[in-house]
């Protein structure tokens, strides 16, 4: 092969590995760059401007990536509906149970240091969780209940799936509620005061709704795993989360406590009235005990929830989608390995559900596998969740895609917008 054609073959070798090479942190990108109709990608406007005119939402952040490239990025709608103040793109949000992706990904980095083993039962870490007793029967009069020895040992891999047992305080079933509300155990939002190693201590002590592995059951069990995290690792999860995650990623608007100079940003929290329409939430409210709306921003805040007490900005969380998307690095960083984000996106819950009919969990995420594939715009593989306050993201490999949609609406009757949001990118790639 001469010199002219060997020239010729490495260009267009470069220009072919160039082309297809993941970027490992976001840019804003045309819609047409990446095969998105600019056009189609409008419908999401006049969606989310109906729903605003309909007096059933104040707004939404919507943020669409593909290959890194940012195509869709808009905040449509009212900060204050009252005064008409715009919804800003760069608001920082009650992020709720998104919180789970990272303390999940703090988990598996732990494994990866050698800390830990999936299979290891939580007692190993947490003394308070061994011998772990199975409700048997409740008494609604009194709270009062006998419980029976469980079979076997709660697994920090049981903990990640939401097969462990435990439940949820204050919003879950009404049995857990009570016994939760009697033993000071709470959910770990909306809070004005505590600490997360108290409520997991307090929790260690109260029976598991079902025996281990049996069954999923959306529980406390990630804010187990962030104290976990705390006690391998010596630090606050706070700490743990700023050193190992948000400073490499460059995560500059995440917190669980906004500094002072950021609260100006945090988002107006909405709720409902009688007619389903939106209103501001009262600064407090009861929700199986009190509920402080702006607790983000209560200064010197100690209580770090793993399971749903951070704030963030939808270009924050889309870059740590993106980390995921790309195996694990970000900004010249290696947060995770790709095996760790293969097994946390593979079935890990067997033959049970996640408790939305058909679909399956991975580690800290609910997954497109064949039973659930033709119901879904998502490519399979795809993993995603959400939060209490009507956010949704997901991240789908096959088509390289992160997308996100926040609303800060509890409770919201017309939180349908975020299944018709991911309609509308499906529909808008061509």
């Amino acid at each position: 092969m001469n010199k002219i054609a060997c020239f010729l073959l490495a260009a267009m070798l470069c220009c072919f590995v160039s082309a297809n090479a993941q970027p490992l942190s976001l840019s804003y990108a045309s819609p047409e760059k990446e095969n998105f109709s600019a056009e189609r990608l409008a419908r999401i406007d006049k969606i989310v401007q109906k729903y605003i005119d309909s007096g059933w939402i104040n707004g939404g952040i919507a943020i669409i990536a593909k290959n890194g490239h940012i195509v869709y990025h808009k905040a449509i709608g009212y900060e204050d509906i009252t005064s008409k103040t715009p919804l800003k793109k760069d608001a920082i949000f009650r992020i709720a149970s998104q919180t789970k992706a990272i303390t999940s990904v703090a988990i598996m980095q732990l494994v990866e240091a050698g800390e830990l083993l999936l299979n290891d039962p939580i007692s190993k870490y947490i003394p308070a969780f061994k011998k772990p007793r199975v409700l048997e029967k409740f008494n609604r009069a009194d709270s009062s209940y006998t419980s029976v020895p469980a079979k076997k040992e709660i697994t920090i891999r049981e903990l990640l799936t939401h097969t462990s047992g435990i439940g949820y305080a204050q919003i879950g079933n009404d049995t857990m509620n009570m016994i939760y509300a009697k033993a000071g155990v709470v959910g770990g939002i909306g809070l004005k005061g505590g600490l997360l190693a108290d409520n997991i201590l307090a929790l260690a002590k109260l029976p598991l709704l079902h025996q281990p592995s049996e069954k999923f059951t959306y529980g406390l069990n990630t804010d187990v795993l962030g104290y976990l995290v705390e006690v391998v690792s010596g630090m606050s999860l706070s700490d743990y989360f700023s050193k190992n995650i948000f400073a490499p990623i460059g995560m500059k608007d995440t917190y669980f406590y906004l500094p002072k100079e950021k609260q100006g940003r945090l988002t107006m929290l909405y709720t409902e009235d009688s007619n389903k329409h939106a209103v501001k939430m009262p600064e407090m409210i009861r929700l199986n005990g009190s509920f402080y709306r702006d607790y983000p921003n209560l200064a010197g805040g100690s209580f770090y929830s793993g399971g749903g007490g951070l704030v963030s900005t939808a270009y924050d969380y889309a870059q740590f989608m993106q980390m995921l998307l790309n195996g694990g690095d970000y900004n010249g960083h290696h947060i995770l390995s790709k095996a760790s984000i293969r097994i946390m996106t593979t079935n890990q819950i067997g033959n049970i559900f996640s408790g939305k009919g058909i679909n399956k969990f991975g580690l800290g995420f609910e997954i497109v596998t064949p039973s659930n594939y033709g119901q879904s715009y998502y490519s399979m593989d795809s993993f995603s969740w959400g939060g209490m306050f009507s956010s949704t993201y997901w991240i789908d490999p096959k088509e390289k895609i992160v997308g996100q949609f926040v609303l800060q609406m509890y409770p919201s009757s017309h939180s349908d917008i975020n299944e018709k949001f991911k309609v509308q990118v499906y529909q808008a790639l061509q």
